[in-house]
């Protein structure tokens, strides 16, 4: 039986990393990787990879040319802090990169009459809350609710989930010939923590960043208030949800979007649950507003029922399971 072949763009990034880990374990599976940088050394053997940037039509070609995927795990994006500062940059990654890559899919699922299944994250930043009230309110949000991002960010990734719907649901529609259409799957996940990558820029990045910093002794300065409260998971459980995701029967699904999440904590919970781990530790909160206003915005948790429902979702780690199995021992590991 023919491997199934399998593109992760955006490797070298915290997810990236895991799921090709992951993947690479089972054994049954041609993985090719693609990223601006080169492969870490410890997963040079791991995959076939490619140095390239998805807004180039050149790097496009070579994909589309020299390979027919079965599963594209999309991870290639600018994230929400750099996206702030480099609107036009994030548009032009973020939409314009994902815009090539689906629609060159989409065109191979109908060439070989089989549909790629194209598996995209999304993100909190999808969700756009107008003042704290309104986010007391509505602590549990759904897929449809809120959809008013405020950062270039949150706007790229759910214009992008429209993007998928469309080229899932209507691409050739006026086309008398059978059609074959892309089979895209999108999960909007909570802030993100690894024990073994260090934060890259994102805006929910206080709370891994607060634990990588006390593990190697240092203070740190938490950009958000304390009371602010988001919801959080942690690696191997983002990889999880996008293998299930990936492996579950397509007659079950009925949405294209999922949220998932794991456990939720205030800025402050994090800053009790650092300072017990590491005694002495010196934490202060010195809020940036523009960043706040941000976190502001995001759901204080994300109702995943749904995923729950149509494919068993169901986390691995709760907010005590994170901390003590996997984010101590791990980080505690890596700064000696």
């Amino acid at each position: 039986m023919q491997k199934e072949t399998v593109l992760i763009t955006g490797v070298c990034g915290e997810i990236g990393q895991a799921l090709l880990e992951s993947l690479a374990k089972q054994g049954k599976k041609t993985i090719i990787t693609l990223d601006l940088k080169p492969l870490p050394p410890k997963l040079s053997r791991k995959a076939t990879h490619i140095r390239g940037d998805l807004t180039d039509p050149a790097t496009i070609n070579q994909l589309s040319q020299n390979y027919e995927f079965d599963v594209i795990f999309h991870l290639a994006a600018l994230l929400s802090t750099t996206g702030e500062y480099k609107p036009f940059l994030a548009h032009e990654v973020n939409v314009g990169g994902t815009f090539n890559l689906i629609n060159r899919a989409a065109e191979q699922s109908q060439q070989r009459g089989k549909a790629t299944k194209f598996l995209f994250p999304s993100s909190i930043a999808a969700y756009g809350l107008p003042d704290l009230s309104t986010k007391k309110e509505y602590f549990h949000i759904k897929e449809r609710e809120w959809n008013e991002p405020i950062t270039m960010y949150g706007c790229t990734k759910l214009y992008c989930e429209k993007i998928g719907r469309y080229f899932s649901k209507h691409y050739l529609q006026l086309d008398t010939a059978e059609t074959v259409r892309l089979d895209f799957r999108a999960l909007r996940f909570p802030g993100l923590i690894s024990a073994f990558t260090v934060p890259s820029g994102g805006t929910s990045d206080y709370g891994p960043e607060m634990i990588h910093a006390a593990a190697q002794g240092e203070p740190y300065a938490c950009f958000v208030r304390p009371d602010v409260r988001i919801p959080f998971m942690v690696m191997p459980d983002a990889v999880k949800a996008l293998l299930m995701l990936a492996a579950a029967p397509q007659e079950g699904l009925h949405r294209n979007v999922y949220n998932v999440t794991s456990f939720n904590l205030s800025a402050g919970e994090f800053k009790d649950m650092v300072q017990n781990a590491f005694p002495g530790t010196e934490i202060t909160f010195e809020p940036d507003e523009k960043r706040q206003r941000i976190v502001d915005s995001w759901p204080a948790d994300l109702d995943d029922s749904a995923a729950r429902l149509e494919w068993d979702w169901k986390p691995d780690y709760d907010a005590n399971q994170a901390c003590k199995e996997y984010l101590l021992p791990n980080i505690r590991k890596r700064y000696n």
